[in-house]
């Protein structure tokens, strides 16, 4: 099957800024561990690693407000329904706002839940929370910026997401170096610093929200209030953003497993782990750029008289994931101390994540075709399928290596459970995606 020149274009139109917009995400994350894993308390390493796992937890409850706010604006889009834009932008902000809200209120029962779930010694939580109690208060921000995101992403406006995170991101690489270089506030300082970050991404997004015509008075919100939180609309959102939720959690809750089981074996092979765990996040962040433009535009071609053209996208989308992921992977293979390195100096830590980079090759080329995938079906708004294909692939994937590892302390085996996890992901996604090119 050929793919049209004009699609092409426009896929590598929205590409290519997604892709340095998400390449911003991972290398304020990787600055983060740069600075702290050269600190000589090594628990701060660690207990960054652990606090960005509640985080996860946290905050990806509520990634419906930029995936489910993505696809259902691309279909309003394509449709050229474009008061209805409007409205779901609206409505991903006053649910972002309102939970954003409620995370700072309850930031201390949740916190003591989180940590008591995840904590590892003593001195790692104790950086951990120093971590927590700083990055939390920005909570409002982050989840309104998962909306502004998301209305960004449905319009196709690639170039506008990528000044949106250059802004939050690039504050966040300066104060991380004031913070912890500077002043020494080590875990709390990269906390502190993130927290900020997301506030300088909020005035970016919400600046070109309004300059695309969107009206943010209190009179339109009175106006359009009936309209935003109209019975039907709403309940279709919460529907699937229920079934996103579920998919994310499960996803989210892997990743935390994984981090967890590896806090068991030593906080040798836990900082080992967050060192590799970077370099998956960051090549995950790479592929998820071409995700993102395939989300826009599956929605934008939903529905039976754009089927041609969603053929041509998927085929497309899965050439462009897994080739990234296979050039990452190689200059990784070929450069390991001198690329780790730049991540910590203690040589404990490099030599045994070193001795475990083989792993990053079944995940990494395995993971890449369920990226792209997953953001073909959260275009067109398919939340059923993606919920249950997460569900197969931890419980028959990831669950029982990830038991094992614990069990018997094995840092391998816990490496050949997310690699298993990853090819369950693509498989469950790829065989329905199978049947579409095919029929």
């Amino acid at each position: 099957m050929k793919v049209s020149t004009d699609l092409h274009h426009r896929y590598l139109n929205l590409a290519g800024p997604n892709i340095l917009s998400n390449l911003l995400v991972p290398l304020a994350s990787l600055v983060d561990t740069a600075l702290l894993g050269h600190l000589s308390e090594i628990e701060m390493l660690g207990g960054v690693a652990l606090g960005a796992v509640l985080f996860d937890y946290v905050f990806w409850t509520f990634g419906f407000l930029r995936m489910s706010t993505t696809g259902l604006v691309a279909q309003s889009r394509g449709r050229g329904n474009l008061a209805e834009e409007s409205r779901i932008g609206m409505r991903a902000l006053a649910i972002a706002l309102l939970a954003g809200t409620i995370i700072v209120l309850l930031r201390g029962p949740l916190g003591d839940l989180g940590f008591a779930l995840f904590g590892g010694d003593a001195a790692t939580e104790a950086a951990g929370r120093q971590y927590y109690e700083w990055r939390v208060l920005g909570a409002p921000f982050a989840l309104m910026n998962f909306a502004l995101l998301g209305w960004l992403l449905g319009r196709e406006q690639g170039r506008a997401a990528l000044l949106m995170a250059a802004a939050g991101q690039c504050t966040n690489i300066v104060l991380d170096l004031i913070f912890i270089r500077s002043f020494h506030w080590a875990a709390a300082g990269a906390g502190g610093a993130t927290a900020i970050s997301q506030v300088v991404m909020f005035l970016v997004a919400i600046t070109l929200f309004w300059r695309d015509g969107i009206d943010l008075s209190g009179a339109k919100w009175a106006r359009e209030f009936r309209a935003i939180f109209h019975g039907p609309e709403l309940r279709a959102f919460f529907t699937l953003s229920g079934d996103i939720t579920l998919r994310t959690m499960l996803l989210v809750s892997t990743f935390a497993l994984f981090t967890n089981i590896a806090a068991t074996m030593g906080e040798i092979a836990l900082a080992a782990t967050a060192v590799l765990r970077g370099v998956i996040l960051l090549v995950a962040y790479f592929v998820d750029g071409f995700a993102f433009a395939t989300e826009s535009l599956a929605g934008v071609f939903h529905g039976p008289d754009h089927l041609g053209e969603r053929r041509r996208l998927l085929l497309l989308s899965l050439l462009w994931g897994s080739s990234t992921a296979a050039a990452a992977l190689t200059i990784f293979l070929l450069f390991p101390r001198t690329l780790l390195g730049l991540l910590t100096d203690h040589r404990e830590v490099l030599d045994l994540a070193i001795a475990h980079r083989g792993w990053l090759v079944p995940v990494l080329l395995w993971s890449a075709p369920a990226y792209v995938l997953d953001g073909y079906y959260l275009g067109l708004s398919r939340g059923g399928l993606l919920r249950r294909a997460m569900t197969w692939s931890v419980l028959l994937g990831f669950a029982p290596w990830a038991l094992w590892s614990w069990h018997t302390g094995s840092l391998p085996l816990l490496w050949a459970a997310l690699s298993v996890f990853m090819l369950a992901r693509s498989a469950s996604l790829g065989w329905p995606a199978l049947r579409e090119l095919r029929d």
